[in-house]
């Protein structure tokens, strides 16, 4: 396998593992991945997402060029990927927050896969780029259409036609990183962002997640008043009224997901 994928305690673990690749993406792990996502936005039970890779060198380098069956640059991108890379970049349908522990390099479609997360915590040791330029290519499963919206357009250009690398410190200064840690104090980082989610409602971090994905591109007026169903249900669910009693009796709620 390509991709570990464990669910514990309602926290989804994927794991890109192909370290002595520095965890590239060829085509058998991206359908691996396609996998692994369809199956959590099935499971009920999943209220938070890890992504990283293993070992210390990388996140995900990207398209692993030597892996990629042949595909010539606009073959690759003439075949559908609506996911994005990776089947997260550009993913719309899931509602579950991906936290990405970046933990080394995220080039190429790495980055695009981080692009495509909710929270970034990195290690001081991990780097970003869309190297794609650099070697006659474009980054266009996710890294073109989504890097202009995360950080001022002058950064952002910077990055997409230079092809530069920046180092974990810079991307965090750029609005691209939550919070970089030391290496050796990344799991615990990661950690704690999985526990304050976990602390809250997950019906309710399912909607916040829909709509602000339904509300991007509306006026601030139009997204507050979209009536989504995950809305609906977070109001509507048992949890709701077990946070409000949990409050009252100053005790830690019981969320059930329902």
């Amino acid at each position: 396998m390509n991709v570990s994928f464990i669910v514990k305690d309602h926290v989804a673990r994927v794991t890109i593992d192909r370290p002595d690749r520095m965890n590239a993406v060829d085509l058998a792990t991206e359908a691996e991945l396609v996998r692994i996502w369809e199956a959590i936005e099935k499971d009920r039970d999943v209220r938070v997402v890890v992504l990283t890779g293993a070992g210390d060198r990388a996140f995900c380098t990207g398209a692993d060029m030597k892996g990629g069956g042949g595909l010539s640059g606009l073959e690759y991108w003439a075949a559908p990927r609506p996911g994005g890379f990776g089947g997260i970049a550009l993913r719309d349908t899931l509602d579950v927050p991906v936290i990405a522990r970046v933990n080394g390099h995220a080039l190429g479609g790495g980055m695009e896969m981080v692009l495509g997360c909710d929270i970034v915590v990195a290690s001081d040791k991990a780097s970003f780029g869309l190297p794609e330029p650099r070697v006659g290519r474009l980054a266009l499963d996710g890294g073109i259409a989504l890097l202009t919206r995360r950080i001022p357009h002058v950064h952002a250009m910077g990055l997409l036609l230079s092809g530069r690398r920046i180092p974990a410190g810079e991307a965090h200064a750029l609005g691209l990183v939550n919070e970089v840690v030391g290496h050796e104090a990344l799991d615990e980082a990661v950690d704690r962002w999985v526990a304050d989610i976990l602390a809250c409602a997950p019906l309710s971090v399912r909607a916040i997640k829909a709509m602000v994905r339904a509300g991007e591109g509306m006026s601030a007026a139009q997204a507050q008043m979209l009536r989504l169903p995950q809305l609906v249900e977070a109001l509507q669910s048992q949890d709701q009224d077990e946070g409000v009693a949990a409050f009252r009796e100053k005790r830690p709620p019981n969320w059930q997901g329902r």
